[in-house]
């Protein structure tokens, strides 16, 4: 089993500097690969694979002009080449479009290290090649600061996979999977059914109940502050405004309106990590119980978000990280995750006779069963269902 870790990076300001150079590299690597694939197929000859364009690459570092490449690690620009022919595979078998070469304002700056080169200890990780020089004193510009602190295993014993540095548009971050054995013979309680929703995130059939988070004042704050840096920057754009010669409007980008867009990435950021980190702790105190089993909606939020009365909230409940997370914690827990089928009847199904419900509406908070008279929390009522959805299929 490979458990992947990641961990925000704290580079110093040349090291910053490095950092996206080395992304500047991946991305023009990934480039030059489709441009010659494309003009390679232009002129009739059959797909190159990754080994014969490194081949080529290798000899084009040897020119004055792509001499600057050298500066660089070899391992980056190889998973960028090795990545382009993939998508060129992934469009000729049908499961992608056609690869399309990558904008530097668009494109998420990224690279690769490689396995072998890296080092980490419990406060540091040693990049490949941030320093060309071989001198002791500036070898420990290589060294990038971890922001926690033994956060990743470190050992003689551990085996690393696929190590990557990523750019969110705020924060560098590290991330690298490690190879764990997976948790088995488990004392196990009994299964649990979830009932994901708008008014709470998530009911559970042991009468646990976890409140939206977008209805916290911390959330609310957040969300206003963004209203109002965003009017502020849409203003800062209508004033430097230029008509040109041929009677089209441009936008002059200022110090001050890149502030502001830095401070309304800062701000999405944040209201997105409140959020992940929320859904992480329900995840992590549901699995901690060691349930037999879980089952889940397999919700159909594509279909969900089409309500524009609904599909704000709807999007900020993030219900696919929480079954994602749910997915992989089951998973190095051994416990067994169900999802019931998109038109099981779990709302409209009385939990106590098992009678099922012709119409119920949204606005209908409370269940109330025509065959037996039960009366019940529509949500309770429906974790209680997926429950025993689990049973007969456990």
């Amino acid at each position: 089993m490979i458990k992947t870790y990641k961990v925000m990076l704290l580079p110093n300001n040349k090291q910053r500097t490095k950092l996206f150079e080395c992304a500047g590299v991946s991305r023009w690597a990934y480039n030059w690969a489709l441009a010659t694939q494309q003009e390679n197929d232009k002129n009739g000859g059959t797909f190159l694979n990754d080994r014969e364009l490194r081949k080529i690459l290798t000899q084009l570092k040897k020119q004055k002009e792509y001499a600057w490449l050298n500066h660089y690690s070899n391992n980056i620009t190889k998973q960028a080449i090795k990545d382009a022919c993939q998508a060129y595979k992934n469009f000729f078998e049908g499961r992608a479009k056609f690869p399309t070469f990558k904008s530097k304002k668009r494109s998420k700056p990224s690279f690769y290290q490689d396995t072998v080169k890296i080092k980490i200890t419990k406060t540091h990780v040693k990049l490949e090649k941030l320093t060309t020089s071989k001198k002791k004193n500036r070898q420990k510009f290589n060294y990038v600061k971890l922001a926690e602190k033994g956060r990743i295993p470190t050992g003689d014993n551990i085996k690393y996979v696929n190590p990557g540095v990523t750019f969110d548009g705020v924060n560098w971050w590290f991330s690298i999977g490690v190879e764990e054995v997976e948790n088995k013979n488990q004392n196990y309680t009994d299964g649990i059914g979830i009932d994901l929703g708008v008014k709470d995130l998530a009911v559970v059939s042991n009468g646990q109940k976890f409140p939206n988070i977008n209805k916290s004042n911390k959330v609310k704050k957040l969300e206003k502050r963004l209203k109002r840096l965003q009017r502020e920057l849409s203003r800062k754009y209508e004033k430097n405004k230029i008509k040109t010669e041929g009677g089209e409007f441009r936008y002059r980008k200022t110090n001050n309106i890149k502030k502001l867009e830095f401070l309304v990435r800062k701000t999405y950021r944040r209201l997105k990590h409140i959020r992940h980190h929320y859904i992480h702790q329900i995840t992590t105190s549901l699995v901690k119980t060691k349930p037999e089993y879980v089952v889940m909606e397999s919700l159909h939020t594509h279909g969900m978000l089409k309500n524009r009365k609904l599909s704000k909230a709807v999007q900020e409940q993030t219900f696919h990280q929480l079954k994602r997370q749910m997915e992989y914690k089951c998973a190095w827990n051994g416990i067994k995750l169900i999802l019931a089928d998109r038109f099981f009847p779990s709302s409209k199904t009385c939990s106590h006779c098992g009678a099922v419900k012709e119409k119920l509406s949204l606005s209908e908070r409370t269940f109330v069963c025509d065959e037996c008279g039960n009366q019940i929390d529509r949500d309770v009522n429906a974790s209680r269902n997926l429950k025993k959805y689990g049973e007969s299929i456990a």
